[in-house]
């Protein structure tokens, strides 16, 4: 969908905490609905109930806790179309499923109107750098892995934002941030995974996505071997940081970076309802109440 014919238009929906059997229902029906092109790009952005996943090469044995044992700590185990190995989802992060079709976006040089598996990958991971860059957290990618790491070689610094000197009103809401966490030094002495990405991709559309620890309790990690990855530790940004951060402000840096990354104009959408009725969101900022990320009301991993 363009704009002008010039700019994507894609729409995001914050769903709060959905179990991990509703968000695939839902995943299912949307890219039935891109693929009939009933409904442009979207994005969902929520938390899930604790729950272990295992995408299309897991190995069982990555699982370390027994079905009982998951069962006292109320932990699902769900089999899924994804690619890649074991994961775990749960309360404190912010979990994203982009349903695109990547027809509609071309290839960063230019060559191509079809992105690409691997470009799209990288991509997703340029977001979650971007934003945890906003967030003073340097972060890297990893060679021959897939998802976002921390850079212990490179300190935590308000300077960090590759958005510094995009425009006065921008560098006002990067310097009031940035007040806030003058002074966070790493917790981490090497490289962790911050974040986890995986994805599937059927004529051209996504689904899956990636997660991101942001306040997620780590000791849930425990229960498996994260993506079959032994020698390298799983963090959060909370951890990292030192201080739980507001989920909502997080989501919209990741929406913000969304548009960035794949030249796009973010369109927040009320609810699914409006979303399906094709009602216009407000370009660029949430809702005027922002459905939370925690309800009290109740491709690859790797």
């Amino acid at each position: 969908m363009k704009i002008g014919g010039e700019m994507n238009l894609i729409s995001l929906v914050q769903l709060g905490t959905v179990d991990y059997a509703t968000g695939l229902h839902l995943q299912q029906q949307l890219v039935a609905l891109r693929k009939e092109e009933k409904i442009g790009d979207v994005i969902l952005l929520l938390e899930h109930s604790p729950v272990i996943t295992l995408g299309r090469n897991a190995k069982a044995a990555n699982v370390i806790a027994s079905a009982e044992f998951l069962a006292q700590r109320g932990v699902e185990l769900f089999e899924c179309d994804r690619g890649g190995d074991v994961t775990f989802h749960g309360p404190g992060q912010i979990v994203g499923y982009p349903i695109f079709d990547l027809r509609g976006f071309a290839t960063s040089d230019g060559k191509r109107k079809t992105l690409g598996a691997v470009e799209f990958v990288r991509r997703l991971e340029e977001v979650l750098i971007r934003t945890c860059t906003d967030f003073a957290i340097p972060t890297k990618r990893v060679p021959g892995l897939t998802g976002v790491w921390t850079d212990p070689q490179r300190e935590h610094s308000p300077n960090l934002s590759f958005r510094a000197q995009e425009n006065d009103s921008q560098n006002r809401f990067l310097e009031s941030r940035n007040l806030l966490l003058a002074g966070a030094t790493a917790n981490t002495a090497s490289e962790a995974k911050l974040a986890a990405i995986g994805v599937h991709i059927s004529r051209f559309v996504t689904s899956h996505g990636f997660a991101l620890n942001v306040n997620t309790d780590l000791s849930y990690f425990n229960l498996i071997i994260p993506c079959g990855i032994t020698a390298k530790p799983v963090t959060s940004m909370q951890q990292e940081l030192g201080k739980p951060l507001d989920l909502n402000a997080v989501a919209e840096s990741v929406s913000r970076n969304f548009g960035i990354v794949f030249s796009s104009q973010m369109l927040w959408v009320e609810t699914l309802d409006a979303l399906l009725g094709r009602a216009v969101g407000v370009p660029m900022r949430p809702p005027a109440e922002l459905r939370q990320m925690r309800s009290e009301d109740k491709g690859t991993w790797a």
